[in-house]
């Protein structure tokens, strides 16, 4: 997943320096930065609807230090991707979140569900489109608090994690969306 993370980032430090000097007082603004190299968003306008879910009937979102929503975008002629986001906590258990997702992923196919610690990517991005469409698997070694349910291949998932509170009185889940393309396709 983190392949094309090392050049979007340099892409996107170079593209929006300028802009970030001029907007130095609006953080919560999404910035979107169009140029000749390239076209980019970034914002914290993340949400389970930007991420082709519903919202949980109840959820909140949840905000935590350094862990934002995150939407982010970028197209050049080489290639595209396009990640979002979104952390939210409800008082429901965990299967009930988990039964409501895999009914609303089925829309993009083959709903699988995973088993890990809670440190998993998820999703890769590849670098050619063979590897882009290989359908996601489950990681690791299947055990863990966190559940997790995939649908799509690896250049166009979506995710969702949900993991009950160690009390069990709430559960947090996010809902993720990753796509990305070589030289041709849409974002």
């Amino acid at each position: 997943m983190l392949r094309y993370l090392a050049p979007a980032s340099l892409f996107a430090c170079i593209i929006i320096q300028p802009a970030l000097a001029q907007n130095s007082n609006n953080s919560d603004k999404p910035l979107d930065v169009q140029s000749s190299v390239g076209d980019l968003h970034v914002g914290k306008d993340a949400d389970a609807h930007a991420a082709g879910l519903p919202v949980y009937p109840g959820a909140r979102p949840k905000h935590e230090q350094n862990n934002e929503p995150l939407n982010l975008a970028i197209q050049t002629e080489s290639f595209g991707m396009k990640v979002v986001i979104a952390k939210y906590e409800s008082s429901d258990p965990a299967d009930k979140i988990l039964a409501y997702y895999k009914e609303k992923m089925k829309k993009y196919g083959t709903v699988l569900e995973c088993h890990h610690q809670g440190d998993n990517n998820g999703a890769h991005l590849d670098d050619n489109d063979e590897d882009r469409n290989r359908p996601l698997r489950c990681e690791g070694d299947g055990s863990g608090p966190v559940r997790e349910l995939k649908v799509g291949n690896e250049g166009n998932a979506h995710i969702v994690d949900v993991e009950p509170s160690a009390g069990g009185k709430s559960t947090t889940f996010s809902i993720v969306y990753v796509r990305s393309r070589g030289k041709t396709g849409d974002i």
